[in-house]
């Protein structure tokens, strides 16, 4: 991927982790709380088998799907741990 594509992917992915990390479940693993970032590159890389930055340039507008996509996921994944919390 070309760097200045992949600097404003990585940009895009840290505005997404901003919104996630009131979202994200807690986890044992992480007492402290999880990190957003790490787990929006996570699944990113879960879903398309490397690094976003080892995309090659013609999967940009899949990334981009994928990420409004696991947004959506994770934010209603969060509202259904608040219904069981209340």
């Amino acid at each position: 991927m070309n760097p200045d594509l992949k600097k404003i992917l990585w940009q895009e992915m840290r505005a997404l982790g901003d919104r996630l990390r009131e979202v994200l479940e807690p986890d044992p693993r992480h007492p402290q709380g999880r990190n957003p970032y790490a787990h929006v590159a996570g699944c990113v890389k879960d879903r398309f088998g490397c690094s976003y930055g080892d995309l090659p340039d013609g999967k940009v507008g899949e990334l981009r799907k994928y990420l409004q996509a696991l947004e959506i996921e994770e934010k209603s994944r969060g509202e259904s741990q608040d219904h069981r919390q209340t």
